[in-house]
Order: structure tokens, then sequence, then C-alpha cells
């Protein structure tokens, strides 16, 4: 989107996908998606072209994704 609001593109198209997230490159976007339904939450990222969406592996439902250093 531009700074003027136009040029709007949805990256996803689920029922419920919250807080978005950016990556510290600039080129992956986190979020958590909202089952319709069950209520449950998890964690899924996508790129910037709206492809290579997927589902980030939590032990639990997950929510608020934020980045930080990797730990061991």
């Amino acid at each position: 989107m531009r700074p003027d609001g136009s040029g709007e593109r949805l990256l996803t198209d689920s029922w419920q996908d919250e807080a978005p997230t950016w990556a510290p490159n600039g080129r992956v976007i986190q979020f958590f998606r909202t089952a319709k339904g069950s209520g449950k939450t998890s964690i899924w990222q996508v790129d910037l072209t709206g492809s290579n969406e997927r589902q980030l592996p939590t032990p639990v439902d997950g929510s608020d994704p934020a980045w930080g250093p990797v730990l061991p």
C-alpha cells in the first residue's frame, strides 16, 4: 500500500488473520490465524508476493507473533 492508502494488496484470504509483524529483513510477514468454527489459533507466515504461505509448527495454539533471536 502506498502512503496515501492507494494500491492496497491483500496477501492472505483467510477468514481471520491478525497481528501482522514484519521480519527484520522486510521480506516476510508473520501473523496469527483463527480457524472458523473452532476458534483455534496458529502462527503463519507469507512472503511479500503473497506466495509461500505456510503454518509454523507450535506445540499449542499460537497468537501474536514477534520476531526475536533464535533460541538454542
